[in-house]
Formats: C-alpha cells, structure tokens, sequence
C-alpha cells in the first residue's frame, strides 16, 4: 500500500508476482459469495416446508437477489474507479453477511425479500470489483484472468455443498445461513484490506488477427451508444437466461423427474443424484472458466463462444429427453454448466478488448447487468414447468442457445472487428489532421 502526501492510498505499483497475487485474493472473494447464487437451491424446499409459501414466491428472492446484484453493479464499479477497489470489497463483506443473517430470521416474504436485495448489493460489489480488477491487472491474458476471477464464484460453492446440505439436516436450514452468512462475510472483508489496483498503465498483448485490441480507452456513455454493445447484451441475455434458470431450478428438477435421491456411483463415488449433481456442477463450472478464457485468448472469443454455447445447446436437449435417468442427469447437467459458465469469463475479456482497460470495471459492469435481465426469466421456468413440464422450459432454452452460438460468430465477430478497425482509423485520421494543421 502507498499514501500520497494528501493522505489518499494509491494503487500498488506493478511488481512481478504482485498481481498474480492479486488474482489469487479475488478469485477467493469470489469464491465467498459463490453460496449466495448456487447454494441457494438447497435452502428452496426446506424454506416451502417450513413457511409453505410455495416456490414460485421463494423464487423470486433468487430474481430480486441476481437483479440487485447485477444492475447495481455499475454504480458500485464507479466507486471502485473513483475510490478503489478496497472499501467497495469491505462493503460487500458486510452486506453478503447481513443477508444470510436475515435469511436465518425470515419468518415472511418481505424478509426474505429484503435479505435478497441485501445479498444482492453485497455480492455485485465484490464480483464487479474483482472482475474488474482482473481486467486491469491482466490485459495480456484478459480471458483466463477474468476466468479464473469467475471460477472462483463458478466452484466457490463445490467445498460447501455438502457441508451445507448435512447442516440443513442436522441444524435446520436457518442455522446454515446463519453460521455461513458470517464466515463468508467475514473472509471477504479481512482480504479487502488487501486488494488493489494497478498503479501503472499495463500494454495490451502485441495484436493478433484472431484477438483484435482496441488502442482506444471508450467511456461508460461511449459504450452505451455504439451497437455492438447492445448485441453482445442480447447474446449474454439469451445464454444466462437457461443457466439461471437450471442453477435455481435444479433441486425442484430433480425432485420432479423423481431421481433427487437416487443414489449415483461414478469414478468410485456414491451420492445422491442432486447433491452428486451440484456438486459435480460447481467444479466443472469452474474448471470451464479460465479453461475457456484461456482458449479464446488463443483462437479467439466468438468461436470460443460458439462451441460453448453449442454444446450447452445439446446438453440442455439431453436433460429434456433424458433427465430422469439419474446418471444422465448428474453428467449432463455437469457437462451443461462447465460451458455455462464461461460467459462469465467470455464476456468481460471480449468488453476488455472492445472498450478498453481504462474504464473496463464500469463497462463491464454494464454489460454484466444482462445476467440480471435474464434473472428476470427464471420464475417464468416455475409457471412453464407446471403448465407443460421441464421439457418445454428446456426446448425454450436450446433454441436461446443455439440461437446464440451463431450470432457470435456471424453477427458479433465481424460487428466487433468492424468497430475497433473503424475506430482506430478515425482516431489515427484525426491525430494526422492535426499534426497538419499544427505544422502549418
């Protein structure tokens, strides 16, 4: 840490090592909030059994906490630009502690809703700040940073799982969101004291034909005028919409499809399919992360996105014809969210290279609010669900998915390309002009 004579604390200067240890701090803070979003399908059916307020309204805490913590993001990014990334962390500690604590005391609705506009707030704060900050430090391997960062909200929730159901058995699910809510909380504010951002301008990789870099720096008002902005919005919609849904609904699937219990043996291990399931879900999520960051900062991101997208196409259409056998389950739904989750890795390097660093955690941030426009979906899978059935709902999202896969490669590549290739050409047009007109 280093102070300025006016008291202010600037950012660390850049040291080799120093912002891979960076990386490692985020990827924990992720990994803290990570129960606050994946955990929360286990807390669904006890929460029914003990108040029956019925799933449909038990859900839709799950939509207030995913949009709080989405559209508030850019608001907390500002903060993060202006003031730095440290008490935006802080506050994100307390306030992901405070929600659970609520959740654990919720004997309403409104609480329970009021817990979720908590967490949301708290959650946003962190995952902005430290995506973010994983663009800011790594413009040369923006793909696996930002992946990585994500990988640690994508299986944060794998160690805790189990834990956490055996507590909800044993202690009843308000003690797990008790004892839970303040150990996450608290980690999460103990490495904010150490979080910090760039001191000094990094430069981009050398440029590739297959990863085109912006040279220019956009602004936030910039960024929400130009077209290619609001299609990679569209495509993050259509893609976070079916993985929501599924993350949200998967306890309630299992239970509809019978198989929740059912014991599943694979590679020597034994659980029931839905704890085998989560499980298996947040470790492929998370490997799937910096996996795919790391591929597309070698062949690119739109074909990248294409060949994950498509194969979350296919897996949601083995879930909707085969989902109630328990093994196809387990592996399908792992498989699914191990390609899922690389849009949280996909879009904030593809915004990193489109927009620029400089202001690449408020950018991203708005970008990062289409994941809640998409929550806004997922109660609408609970209506579908009990009017036609899980298969409707997960047709629905294999034509979004399919869908999305050829946009990334036949409407955002070249949209994008077009536009960092123009951009750049008027700025170097702009800069000749005036050189001219200086000289004469």
């Amino acid at each position: 840490m280093i102070s300025s004579t006016d008291g202010a604390v600037t950012a660390a200067p850049l040291r080799t090592g120093f912002r891979w240890l960076q990386l490692v701090m985020g990827i924990v803070c992720m990994a803290m909030i990570a129960n606050l979003q994946y955990g929360w399908t286990l807390f669904v059916d006890p929460i029914d059994a003990a108040h029956h307020w019925g799933r449909a309204a038990i859900q839709l805490a799950f939509t207030i906490f995913v949009v709080t913590e989405t559209w508030l993001v850019p608001v907390e990014a500002w903060f993060v630009d202006k003031y730095g990334p440290r008490i935006v962390v802080m506050f994100g500690g307390v306030m992901i502690a405070l929600s659970w604590v609520l959740n654990s005391y919720a004997d309403s609705l409104t609480l329970l809703y009021a817990a979720a506009v908590v967490g949301g707030m708290g959650a946003g704060a962190v995952y902005g700040t430290c995506v973010g900050n994983a663009l800011k430090w790594f413009p040369d391997r923006r793909g696996l940073a930002a992946g990585a960062t994500a990988a640690g909200f994508g299986a944060g929730a794998a160690l805790t799982i189990v834990p956490i159901a055996s507590m909800i058995v044993s202690s009843g699910y308000e003690h797990a969101f008790l004892t839970f809510g303040i150990g996450q909380g608290l980690i999460v504010f103990v490495l904010a004291f150490f979080i910090q951002p760039p001191r000094v301008s990094i430069p981009p990789r050398k440029k590739q034909l297959n990863l085109p870099q912006t040279k220019i720096d956009f602004t936030p008002p910039q960024v929400l005028r130009t077209p290619v902005f609001w299609v990679m919005y569209l495509v993050f919609v259509m893609v976070a919409s079916g993985g929501l849904m599924t993350a949200a609904q998967i306890a309630p699937i299992a239970h509809d499809f019978k198989i929740a219990d059912t014991p599943v043996t694979l590679a020597g291990f034994q659980m029931a399919a839905l704890t085998f399931a989560i499980s298996l879900d947040r470790i492929f999520d998370g490997f799937g992360r910096p996996f795919f960051g790391w591929v597309s900062d070698t062949i690119g991101r739109e074909p990248t996105m294409f060949i994950a997208f498509g194969t979350a196409a296919v897996m949601l259409l083995t879930l909707s014809a085969y989902g109630h056998v328990p093994v196809v389950f387990v592996l399908a739904t792992a498989v699914y969210f191990g390609v899922f989750g690389e849009i949280y890795s996909l879009f904030p390097a593809t915004c990193g290279d489109t927009f620029g660093s400089k202001f690449a955690t408020t950018n991203n941030g708005m970008l990062y609010t289409a994941k809640g426009t998409a929550s806004l979906l997922v109660p609408l899978a609970s209506v579908i669900s009990t009017a036609y059935g899980w298969k409707a709902v997960f047709v629905v999202a294999v034509a979004l998915n399919a869908t999305a896969a050829l946009m990334a490669l036949f409407v955002i590549k070249p949209l994008r390309r077009s536009f960092i290739l123009g951009k750049e050409a008027e700025s170097t047009s702009t800069a000749t002009g005036s050189a001219k007109t200086e000289t004469a």
